[in-house]
Protein backbone atom coordinates (compact mmCIF):
# COMPACT_ATOMS: atom_id res chain seq x y z
CA UNK A 1 0.00 0.00 0.00
CA UNK A 2 2.97 2.36 0.84
CA UNK A 3 4.59 1.35 -2.50
CA UNK A 4 1.53 2.37 -4.41
CA UNK A 5 0.25 5.42 -2.39
CA UNK A 6 3.68 6.65 -3.40
CA UNK A 7 3.35 5.88 -6.95
CA UNK A 8 0.06 7.50 -7.33
CA UNK A 9 2.17 11.21 -5.84
CA UNK A 10 4.55 10.53 -8.36
CA UNK A 11 2.28 10.30 -11.00
CA UNK A 12 0.28 13.45 -9.96
CA UNK A 13 3.83 15.13 -10.43
CA UNK A 14 4.05 13.81 -13.92
CA UNK A 15 2.38 13.66 -17.07
CA UNK A 16 1.04 10.33 -17.32
CA UNK A 17 1.20 9.82 -20.78
CA UNK A 18 4.71 10.92 -21.20
CA UNK A 19 5.96 8.86 -17.82
CA UNK A 20 6.97 5.26 -19.19
CA UNK A 21 8.10 2.37 -16.77
CA UNK A 22 11.68 2.59 -17.11
CA UNK A 23 11.11 6.35 -16.75
CA UNK A 24 9.29 5.98 -13.43
CA UNK A 25 12.12 3.50 -12.20
CA UNK A 26 14.67 6.08 -12.87
CA UNK A 27 12.77 8.21 -11.26
CA UNK A 28 11.83 6.14 -8.46
CA UNK A 29 15.15 7.10 -6.55
CA UNK A 30 14.92 10.86 -6.32
CA UNK A 31 13.92 12.41 -3.36
CA UNK A 32 10.19 13.78 -4.33
CA UNK A 33 10.96 17.19 -2.63
CA UNK A 34 14.18 17.58 -5.07
CA UNK A 35 11.59 16.74 -8.21
CA UNK A 36 8.72 19.76 -7.13
CA UNK A 37 11.45 21.80 -6.47
CA UNK A 38 12.92 21.87 -10.20
CA UNK A 39 9.24 21.34 -11.08
CA UNK A 40 8.86 24.88 -9.61
CA UNK A 41 12.12 25.82 -11.08
CA UNK A 42 11.89 24.81 -14.83
CA UNK A 43 8.11 25.27 -15.15
CA UNK A 44 7.47 24.45 -18.52
CA UNK A 45 10.43 22.72 -19.52
CA UNK A 46 10.17 19.97 -16.28
CA UNK A 47 8.80 17.51 -18.50
CA UNK A 48 11.53 18.00 -21.20
CA UNK A 49 14.07 17.96 -17.66
CA UNK A 50 12.20 14.82 -16.39
CA UNK A 51 12.89 12.99 -19.88
CA UNK A 52 16.33 13.58 -20.00
CA UNK A 53 16.50 10.81 -17.45
CA UNK A 54 15.37 8.38 -19.74
CA UNK A 55 17.98 9.03 -22.86
CA UNK A 56 21.22 7.43 -22.32
CA UNK A 57 24.32 8.73 -20.57
CA UNK A 58 26.83 10.35 -22.86
CA UNK A 59 30.77 8.81 -22.45
CA UNK A 60 33.65 11.45 -23.22
CA UNK A 61 37.20 11.87 -22.68
CA UNK A 62 39.61 14.70 -23.01
CA UNK A 63 42.63 14.59 -25.46
CA UNK A 64 45.91 15.48 -23.82
CA UNK A 65 47.99 17.86 -25.99
CA UNK A 66 51.11 17.53 -23.54
CA UNK A 67 51.36 13.93 -25.50
CA UNK A 68 51.00 14.92 -28.84
CA UNK A 69 48.83 16.27 -31.54
CA UNK A 70 45.03 15.47 -31.51
CA UNK A 71 45.28 14.97 -35.78
CA UNK A 72 47.46 12.00 -34.61
CA UNK A 73 45.48 10.95 -31.88
CA UNK A 74 42.04 10.55 -33.80
CA UNK A 75 44.30 8.54 -36.52
CA UNK A 76 45.55 6.51 -34.13
CA UNK A 77 43.13 5.40 -31.42
CA UNK A 78 40.47 4.34 -34.10
CA UNK A 79 37.67 5.05 -31.46
CA UNK A 80 34.07 6.53 -32.59
CA UNK A 81 35.21 10.30 -32.07
CA UNK A 82 32.11 13.25 -31.89
CA UNK A 83 33.46 17.09 -30.85
CA UNK A 84 32.24 18.21 -27.67
CA UNK A 85 31.63 21.95 -28.83
CA UNK A 86 32.58 23.70 -25.96
CA UNK A 87 35.67 22.01 -25.20
CA UNK A 88 39.23 21.56 -27.07
CA UNK A 89 40.34 18.04 -27.41
CA UNK A 90 37.04 17.11 -25.98
CA UNK A 91 35.12 14.26 -27.27
CA UNK A 92 31.91 11.93 -26.98
CA UNK A 93 32.95 8.08 -27.52
CA UNK A 94 30.94 4.67 -27.97
CA UNK A 95 30.31 3.37 -24.70
CA UNK A 96 31.15 -0.09 -25.22
CA UNK A 97 34.97 1.21 -26.58
CA UNK A 98 36.14 1.01 -23.43
CA UNK A 99 38.75 3.80 -23.48
CA UNK A 100 39.73 2.73 -19.93
CA UNK A 101 40.88 -0.24 -20.91
CA UNK A 102 43.34 0.76 -23.53
CA UNK A 103 46.93 1.12 -22.88
CA UNK A 104 46.44 5.19 -24.11
CA UNK A 105 44.92 5.45 -20.74
CA UNK A 106 47.50 4.40 -18.70
CA UNK A 107 49.97 6.79 -20.94
CA UNK A 108 48.11 9.52 -20.54
CA UNK A 109 46.57 10.21 -23.88
CA UNK A 110 43.50 11.51 -22.68
CA UNK A 111 41.50 12.07 -19.19
CA UNK A 112 38.34 10.52 -19.62
CA UNK A 113 35.91 13.49 -17.83
CA UNK A 114 32.14 13.88 -18.29
CA UNK A 115 31.12 16.68 -21.50
CA UNK A 116 30.14 19.43 -19.11
CA UNK A 117 32.82 19.20 -16.51
CA UNK A 118 34.89 19.93 -19.29
CA UNK A 119 33.50 23.87 -19.38
CA UNK A 120 34.50 25.42 -16.22
CA UNK A 121 38.36 25.13 -17.49
CA UNK A 122 37.85 26.32 -20.59
CA UNK A 123 35.87 29.29 -19.60
CA UNK A 124 38.95 30.18 -17.07
CA UNK A 125 41.18 30.13 -20.47
CA UNK A 126 45.09 30.12 -18.59
CA UNK A 127 47.80 30.83 -21.24
CA UNK A 128 51.38 29.40 -20.72
CA UNK A 129 53.10 32.58 -18.48
CA UNK A 130 50.61 32.60 -15.85
CA UNK A 131 49.83 31.21 -12.16
CA UNK A 132 46.54 29.31 -12.08
CA UNK A 133 45.43 27.83 -8.68
CA UNK A 134 42.51 24.83 -9.18
CA UNK A 135 41.33 25.36 -5.58
CA UNK A 136 39.00 21.92 -4.99
CA UNK A 137 41.23 20.10 -8.32
CA UNK A 138 40.27 15.96 -6.97
CA UNK A 139 40.66 13.98 -8.68
CA UNK A 140 41.90 16.36 -11.47
CA UNK A 141 40.34 16.54 -14.95
CA UNK A 142 39.68 20.11 -14.56
CA UNK A 143 43.77 20.33 -13.01
CA UNK A 144 44.78 18.11 -16.38
CA UNK A 145 42.69 20.74 -19.05
CA UNK A 146 44.42 23.66 -17.12
CA UNK A 147 48.12 22.20 -16.95
CA UNK A 148 47.54 21.15 -20.90
CA UNK A 149 47.02 24.43 -22.11
CA UNK A 150 49.37 26.13 -19.61
CA UNK A 151 52.03 23.97 -21.86
CA UNK A 152 53.99 22.85 -18.77
CA UNK A 153 54.97 26.84 -18.40
CA UNK A 154 55.66 28.30 -15.07
CA UNK A 155 53.18 27.18 -11.97
CA UNK A 156 50.10 25.48 -12.03
CA UNK A 157 48.57 24.62 -8.32
CA UNK A 158 46.35 21.90 -7.15
CA UNK A 159 44.71 21.45 -4.37
CA UNK A 160 42.14 18.87 -2.17
CA UNK A 161 41.36 19.79 1.37
CA UNK A 162 41.11 15.08 1.73
CA UNK A 163 44.28 13.42 2.08
CA UNK A 164 42.75 10.08 0.30
CA UNK A 165 41.17 12.55 -2.92
CA UNK A 166 44.80 14.54 -2.53
CA UNK A 167 46.53 10.93 -3.69
CA UNK A 168 44.21 10.60 -6.42
CA UNK A 169 45.07 13.59 -8.08
CA UNK A 170 48.26 13.25 -7.51
CA UNK A 171 48.46 10.34 -9.20
CA UNK A 172 46.57 11.22 -12.47
CA UNK A 173 48.59 14.77 -12.76
CA UNK A 174 51.62 11.81 -12.91
CA UNK A 175 49.50 9.83 -15.45
CA UNK A 176 48.93 12.65 -17.38
CA UNK A 177 52.45 14.25 -17.53
CA UNK A 178 52.33 17.77 -16.05
CA UNK A 179 55.29 18.92 -14.95
CA UNK A 180 54.80 21.93 -13.18
CA UNK A 181 51.97 21.09 -11.04
CA UNK A 182 52.50 21.58 -7.07
CA UNK A 183 49.91 19.26 -5.74
CA UNK A 184 48.57 20.51 -2.14
CA UNK A 185 46.27 19.16 0.79
CA UNK A 186 45.19 22.07 2.88
CA UNK A 187 42.14 23.76 3.42
CA UNK A 188 41.36 26.68 1.33
CA UNK A 189 41.83 29.40 4.53
CA UNK A 190 45.09 27.89 4.81
CA UNK A 191 46.07 28.83 1.62
CA UNK A 192 44.76 32.36 1.70
CA UNK A 193 47.28 33.13 4.29
CA UNK A 194 50.28 32.01 2.35
CA UNK A 195 49.14 33.12 -0.69
CA UNK A 196 47.81 36.80 -1.16
CA UNK A 197 47.64 38.31 -4.59
CA UNK A 198 49.80 35.32 -5.68
CA UNK A 199 47.73 33.46 -8.68
CA UNK A 200 46.82 35.41 -12.36
CA UNK A 201 43.90 32.80 -12.42
CA UNK A 202 41.70 30.94 -9.71
CA UNK A 203 39.44 28.09 -10.76
CA UNK A 204 36.95 27.00 -7.90
CA UNK A 205 34.82 23.83 -8.62
CA UNK A 206 33.38 23.71 -5.28
CA UNK A 207 32.47 20.90 -3.68
CA UNK A 208 28.34 21.01 -3.72
CA UNK A 209 24.93 18.34 -3.25
CA UNK A 210 25.48 16.80 -6.86
CA UNK A 211 22.05 17.26 -8.19
CA UNK A 212 23.60 17.24 -11.84
CA UNK A 213 24.68 14.13 -11.08
CA UNK A 214 21.78 12.34 -10.03
CA UNK A 215 20.81 10.85 -13.26
CA UNK A 216 24.78 9.81 -13.71
CA UNK A 217 25.73 8.66 -10.42
CA UNK A 218 22.43 7.38 -8.35
CA UNK A 219 24.05 7.27 -4.86
CA UNK A 220 24.32 10.91 -4.80
CA UNK A 221 20.60 11.16 -4.42
CA UNK A 222 21.16 9.48 -0.95
CA UNK A 223 23.26 12.45 0.24
CA UNK A 224 20.34 14.87 -0.99
CA UNK A 225 18.18 17.33 1.72
CA UNK A 226 17.46 20.83 1.93
CA UNK A 227 20.03 21.13 4.65
CA UNK A 228 22.83 19.19 2.67
CA UNK A 229 21.99 22.62 0.21
CA UNK A 230 22.18 25.12 2.90
CA UNK A 231 25.65 23.54 4.55
CA UNK A 232 27.44 23.31 0.88
CA UNK A 233 26.34 26.93 -0.11
CA UNK A 234 27.76 28.16 3.74
CA UNK A 235 30.86 26.14 2.61
CA UNK A 236 30.79 27.67 -0.76
CA UNK A 237 30.71 31.26 0.51
CA UNK A 238 34.24 30.51 2.69
CA UNK A 239 36.00 28.84 -0.13
CA UNK A 240 35.29 31.92 -2.46
CA UNK A 241 36.73 33.99 0.26
CA UNK A 242 39.69 32.36 0.30
CA UNK A 243 39.80 32.19 -3.31
CA UNK A 244 39.28 36.24 -3.57
CA UNK A 245 42.57 36.60 -1.12
CA UNK A 246 44.35 34.72 -3.66
CA UNK A 247 43.64 36.20 -6.41
CA UNK A 248 45.82 38.84 -8.48
CA UNK A 249 44.08 42.20 -9.20
CA UNK A 250 42.88 42.36 -12.42
CA UNK A 251 42.80 38.40 -12.52
CA UNK A 252 39.96 36.05 -13.46
CA UNK A 253 38.23 33.55 -11.21
CA UNK A 254 36.01 30.98 -12.40
CA UNK A 255 32.84 29.58 -9.76
CA UNK A 256 31.28 26.22 -10.73
CA UNK A 257 29.32 23.59 -9.27
CA UNK A 258 27.76 20.59 -10.89
CA UNK A 259 24.25 21.31 -8.79
CA UNK A 260 20.88 22.30 -10.18
CA UNK A 261 20.24 24.16 -6.89
CA UNK A 262 19.78 28.21 -7.02
CA UNK A 263 21.34 28.75 -3.57
CA UNK A 264 24.15 27.04 -4.50
CA UNK A 265 24.72 28.62 -7.95
CA UNK A 266 23.34 32.82 -8.31
CA UNK A 267 22.57 33.02 -4.74
CA UNK A 268 26.30 32.04 -3.77
CA UNK A 269 27.54 34.13 -7.13
CA UNK A 270 25.26 37.54 -5.92
CA UNK A 271 26.00 36.37 -2.03
CA UNK A 272 29.98 37.03 -2.68
CA UNK A 273 29.40 40.24 -5.13
CA UNK A 274 27.46 42.16 -2.22
CA UNK A 275 30.54 41.47 0.29
CA UNK A 276 33.16 42.24 -2.47
CA UNK A 277 32.55 45.24 -4.65
CA UNK A 278 35.78 45.07 -6.53
CA UNK A 279 34.71 41.39 -8.59
CA UNK A 280 32.13 41.74 -11.33
CA UNK A 281 30.66 39.28 -13.57
CA UNK A 282 32.14 38.90 -16.77
CA UNK A 283 29.67 38.03 -19.37
CA UNK A 284 30.59 34.39 -20.52
CA UNK A 285 29.80 33.35 -24.37
CA UNK A 286 27.61 30.39 -24.75
CA UNK A 287 27.74 27.59 -26.73
CA UNK A 288 24.09 26.22 -28.75
CA UNK A 289 22.25 24.21 -25.85
CA UNK A 290 23.62 26.30 -22.98
CA UNK A 291 21.29 28.37 -20.58
CA UNK A 292 21.63 31.43 -18.61
CA UNK A 293 21.31 31.76 -15.29
CA UNK A 294 18.24 31.73 -13.56
CA UNK A 295 16.39 34.88 -12.52
CA UNK A 296 16.26 38.42 -13.95
CA UNK A 297 18.91 41.38 -14.67
CA UNK A 298 22.28 41.11 -16.32
CA UNK A 299 24.12 39.01 -13.35
CA UNK A 300 21.65 36.19 -14.50
CA UNK A 301 22.48 36.83 -17.99
CA UNK A 302 26.25 36.60 -17.65
CA UNK A 303 26.13 33.34 -16.02
CA UNK A 304 25.76 29.64 -17.51
CA UNK A 305 23.77 26.37 -17.48
CA UNK A 306 24.34 23.24 -18.35
CA UNK A 307 21.01 21.88 -18.66
CA UNK A 308 20.74 17.97 -19.28
CA UNK A 309 17.80 17.96 -21.34
CA UNK A 310 19.44 20.84 -23.54
CA UNK A 311 22.58 19.42 -24.20
CA UNK A 312 24.53 16.20 -24.12
CA UNK A 313 25.46 16.43 -21.00
CA UNK A 314 25.06 16.42 -17.36
CA UNK A 315 24.11 19.17 -14.85
CA UNK A 316 27.07 22.27 -14.70
CA UNK A 317 26.67 25.76 -13.89
CA UNK A 318 29.39 28.76 -14.03
CA UNK A 319 29.81 31.98 -13.44
CA UNK A 320 33.56 34.39 -14.60
CA UNK A 321 34.48 36.69 -11.77
CA UNK A 322 37.19 39.57 -12.59
CA UNK A 323 38.61 40.99 -9.80
CA UNK A 324 39.33 45.18 -10.49
CA UNK A 325 43.10 46.13 -11.26
CA UNK A 326 45.52 45.96 -14.12
CA UNK A 327 45.24 42.82 -16.05
CA UNK A 328 48.90 40.97 -15.35
CA UNK A 329 49.36 43.33 -12.36
CA UNK A 330 51.57 41.88 -9.80
CA UNK A 331 50.50 40.48 -6.89
CA UNK A 332 52.66 40.83 -3.97
CA UNK A 333 55.95 39.56 -3.17
CA UNK A 334 56.61 36.17 -1.88
CA UNK A 335 59.60 34.12 -1.28
CA UNK A 336 60.53 31.28 -3.58
CA UNK A 337 61.80 27.91 -2.59
CA UNK A 338 65.34 28.16 -3.43
CA UNK A 339 66.17 24.28 -4.47
CA UNK A 340 69.34 22.87 -4.64
CA UNK A 341 72.40 23.55 -7.59
CA UNK A 342 72.34 20.74 -10.17
CA UNK A 343 76.25 20.44 -9.46
CA UNK A 344 75.39 18.59 -5.96
CA UNK A 345 73.58 16.06 -7.74
CA UNK A 346 76.32 14.11 -9.83
CA UNK A 347 73.97 10.70 -10.46
CA UNK A 348 71.43 13.00 -12.16
CA UNK A 349 73.67 14.70 -13.86
CA UNK A 350 75.24 11.53 -15.16
CA UNK A 351 71.51 10.09 -16.09
CA UNK A 352 70.01 13.37 -17.44
CA UNK A 353 73.79 13.36 -19.88
CA UNK A 354 73.34 9.75 -20.83
CA UNK A 355 69.84 8.77 -21.06
CA UNK A 356 67.53 12.24 -21.94
CA UNK A 357 67.57 14.58 -24.45
CA UNK A 358 67.82 18.51 -23.81
CA UNK A 359 65.42 19.50 -21.21
CA UNK A 360 65.25 19.05 -17.60
CA UNK A 361 67.54 21.68 -16.75
CA UNK A 362 66.32 24.09 -13.58
CA UNK A 363 65.86 24.49 -10.24
CA UNK A 364 65.95 20.73 -8.30
CA UNK A 365 64.27 20.16 -4.58
CA UNK A 366 65.90 16.78 -2.42
CA UNK A 367 63.25 15.25 -0.28
CA UNK A 368 65.87 12.28 1.06
CA UNK A 369 66.76 10.55 -1.86
CA UNK A 370 63.96 12.03 -4.28
CA UNK A 371 64.38 14.75 -6.85
CA UNK A 372 62.04 16.59 -8.06
CA UNK A 373 62.65 19.25 -11.16
CA UNK A 374 60.70 22.31 -9.41
CA UNK A 375 58.33 24.95 -11.72
CA UNK A 376 58.82 28.51 -12.07
CA UNK A 377 57.69 30.58 -9.33
CA UNK A 378 57.42 27.72 -7.04
CA UNK A 379 56.56 29.29 -3.46
CA UNK A 380 59.15 28.34 -0.62
CA UNK A 381 57.40 25.19 0.56
CA UNK A 382 57.97 24.95 4.45
CA UNK A 383 54.76 24.71 6.25
CA UNK A 384 53.27 23.39 3.12
CA UNK A 385 51.58 19.36 2.49
CA UNK A 386 53.09 19.08 -0.70
CA UNK A 387 52.54 15.77 -2.07
CA UNK A 388 53.88 16.66 -5.65
CA UNK A 389 56.25 19.84 -5.80
CA UNK A 390 56.77 19.88 -9.34
CA UNK A 391 58.71 16.71 -11.55
CA UNK A 392 59.39 13.79 -9.49
CA UNK A 393 62.48 13.14 -11.63
CA UNK A 394 63.54 9.74 -9.80
CA UNK A 395 65.75 8.55 -6.63
CA UNK A 396 69.18 9.19 -6.03
CA UNK A 397 70.74 6.03 -4.82
CA UNK A 398 74.45 5.35 -3.85
CA UNK A 399 76.37 6.01 -6.93
CA UNK A 400 73.49 5.83 -9.30
CA UNK A 401 70.24 7.56 -10.34
CA UNK A 402 66.89 5.47 -11.19
CA UNK A 403 64.74 7.41 -13.34
CA UNK A 404 60.53 7.67 -11.66
CA UNK A 405 57.42 7.34 -13.61
CA UNK A 406 56.41 10.29 -13.61
CA UNK A 407 60.01 11.84 -15.69
CA UNK A 408 58.36 8.71 -18.34
CA UNK A 409 55.43 10.07 -18.70
CA UNK A 410 56.38 13.93 -19.04
CA UNK A 411 58.55 12.51 -21.94
CA UNK A 412 57.93 12.05 -25.74
CA UNK A 413 59.70 9.49 -27.14
CA UNK A 414 62.20 11.64 -28.87
CA UNK A 415 63.23 13.23 -25.44
CA UNK A 416 64.71 9.77 -24.61
CA UNK A 417 68.37 8.29 -25.66
CA UNK A 418 66.62 5.16 -25.67
CA UNK A 419 63.46 3.52 -26.59
CA UNK A 420 61.62 0.39 -27.01
CA UNK A 421 58.48 0.56 -29.40
CA UNK A 422 55.96 -2.30 -28.63
CA UNK A 423 52.22 -2.77 -29.92
CA UNK A 424 49.19 -3.14 -27.50
CA UNK A 425 49.86 -7.02 -26.92
CA UNK A 426 53.17 -5.74 -25.92
CA UNK A 427 51.83 -2.79 -24.17
CA UNK A 428 49.22 -4.90 -22.35
CA UNK A 429 51.84 -6.80 -20.76
CA UNK A 430 54.33 -4.30 -20.08
CA UNK A 431 51.61 -2.85 -17.86
CA UNK A 432 50.49 -5.72 -16.47
CA UNK A 433 54.58 -6.51 -15.18
CA UNK A 434 55.89 -8.31 -17.12
CA UNK A 435 59.83 -8.51 -18.64
CA UNK A 436 59.91 -7.90 -22.81
CA UNK A 437 62.38 -9.37 -24.92
CA UNK A 438 64.52 -7.05 -26.91
CA UNK A 439 67.79 -6.29 -28.68
CA UNK A 440 69.91 -3.34 -28.41
CA UNK A 441 72.83 -1.65 -25.76
CA UNK A 442 72.37 -2.25 -22.13
CA UNK A 443 70.52 0.70 -20.15
CA UNK A 444 67.00 2.34 -19.74
CA UNK A 445 64.21 2.39 -22.38
CA UNK A 446 61.04 4.18 -22.71
CA UNK A 447 59.09 2.04 -22.95
CA UNK A 448 55.85 3.51 -25.64
CA UNK A 449 53.19 2.77 -28.01
CA UNK A 450 52.16 4.68 -31.23
CA UNK A 451 55.16 7.38 -29.93
CA UNK A 452 52.73 7.59 -26.13
CA UNK A 453 55.44 6.37 -23.36
CA UNK A 454 54.27 3.90 -20.98
CA UNK A 455 57.28 4.07 -18.41
CA UNK A 456 60.77 2.50 -18.38
CA UNK A 457 62.61 -0.72 -18.84
CA UNK A 458 66.25 -1.54 -18.62
CA UNK A 459 67.58 -3.89 -21.13
CA UNK A 460 70.28 -6.21 -20.13
CA UNK A 461 71.08 -9.91 -22.08
CA UNK A 462 68.29 -9.53 -24.54
CA UNK A 463 65.36 -8.77 -21.27
CA UNK A 464 63.86 -5.76 -20.72
CA UNK A 465 63.22 -5.65 -17.36
CA UNK A 466 59.80 -4.50 -15.85
CA UNK A 467 59.56 -1.12 -14.00
CA UNK A 468 56.58 -0.25 -14.44
CA UNK A 469 55.09 1.15 -11.02
CA UNK A 470 53.62 -2.47 -8.58
CA UNK A 471 50.88 -0.71 -7.93
CA UNK A 472 49.53 0.08 -10.90
CA UNK A 473 50.11 -3.03 -12.77
CA UNK A 474 46.86 -4.38 -13.82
Amino acid sequence: ARKENKRRRRRHLFSPDRLTEKLERELGMLPEQFLRRMENLLGSEYQDFLASYEKPKVSSLRFNSLKGTEEDFIEKAGFSLHPIPWAAGGYYYKEDERPGKHPYHEAGVYYIQEASAMAPAEYLSPVPGERVLDLCAAPGGKSAQLGAAMKGEVLLGCNETHPPRARILSGNIERMGIANALVLNHEPSYLAERFPAFFDKVLVDAPCSGEGMFRKKEEAALEWGLSNIQMCARRQEDILESAAVMLKPGGRMVYSTCTFAPEENEGTVGSFLKKHPEFSLEKAGRFQGMAPGIGCGENAKAMVRLWPHKIAGEGHFLACLKKEGAANGKGKAHREEKGVSSKELKEWEDFRKQYLRDGFQGRYLKFGEQLYLIPEGIPALEGLKALRPGLHLGTIKKKRFEPSHALALSLRPEGAALSFQTDRRGAEAYLSGQTLQAEGEKGWYLITIDGYSLGWGKLSGGIMKNHYPSGLRK
